[in-house]
């Protein structure tokens, strides 16, 4: 549920927004009152994803565009774009962008590995360093860039080291990030789900989800938006003392 308009006049950079919790922290946003670029590697899902956004609170102009974020020239093309349309950087990032290739340690092949790197970590890297470069230049007065993290990173999960591993890459890279930007008054979180339902959980295996299900003390799934909530609270001010954080969304999953 939209808390009210925190983040009118807003303009708002969300990687991954095609799908999954991409797609709901566009939708959170754009019933916030801000402008959302959908960014995403798929130009027909972040069109799809732009067609069904909020736009009629004050100022709201919404736009797609197409970026793989593990090139750097694509992320530099994006912010180009994005500061043509706009006159100005994004002053909110979320780097929700991800894949997973899944396979046994003893099975996982190296491009396979390299692969979710590149996507998680490095492209989380890229987007963060893009979007703060942009606001330090501009003498932009504020900014908050959220990134997308894992449980997994924490825990470990049979199956996904390179999951696993290029998210706790993003949890460390959050937290230096914050130190580093925080006198530019650019805060840095990261947020950490846990068994959500998105299009990467429905090549799960049922038996597999049901398993899941028990580990949770909440005894279900997380929904996408539920992730989104925590997004919008991090982009607004009413998160204005919190930076370096991760907060996580699991449903008690792997609490302790």
């Amino acid at each position: 549920m939209a808390a009210a308009t925190r983040l009118v006049s807003r303009l708002a950079v969300v990687t991954g927004g095609g799908s999954g919790i991409g797609r709901a922290v566009c939708q959170r946003f754009a019933s916030e009152g801000a402008s959302v670029v959908v960014a995403d590697i798929s130009e027909d899902s972040a069109n799809e994803t732009l067609g069904g956004l909020q736009s009629d609170l004050r100022g709201q102009g919404h736009m797609a565009a197409v970026v793989d974020v593990s090139s750097k020239d694509s992320v530099t093309k994006l912010l180009t774009s994005i500061q043509t349309n706009y006159f100005q950087p994004p002053s909110v990032c979320v780097n929700a962008a991800g894949i997973t290739q899944d396979d046994f340690l003893l099975n996982l092949e190296e491009q396979q590995f390299d692969r979710v790197i590149q996507v998680n970590l490095k492209g989380s890297f890229l987007v963060t360093q893009a979007v703060a470069q942009a606001l330090v230049a501009c003498g932009a007065p504020k900014g908050s860039i959220i990134t997308v993290g894992s449980i997994v990173g924490k825990v470990g999960n049979i199956g996904q080291a390179n999951y696993a591993a290029s998210k706790a890459g993003v949890e460390a890279l959050t937290r230096t990030a914050a130190k580093e930007l925080s006198r530019f008054g650019i805060r840095c979180n990261c947020v950490l789900p846990g068994f959500i339902s998105t299009p990467m959980t429905d090549k799960v295996p049922e038996k597999v989800i049901s398993k899941m299900k028990t580990l949770v003390p909440m005894g279900r799934m997380g929904e996408p938006a539920e992730v989104a909530d925590v997004c919008a609270f991090l982009a607004s001010d009413d998160s204005r003392y919190v930076t370096g954080a991760s907060i996580e969304v699991t449903g008690g999953l792997f609490i302790g």
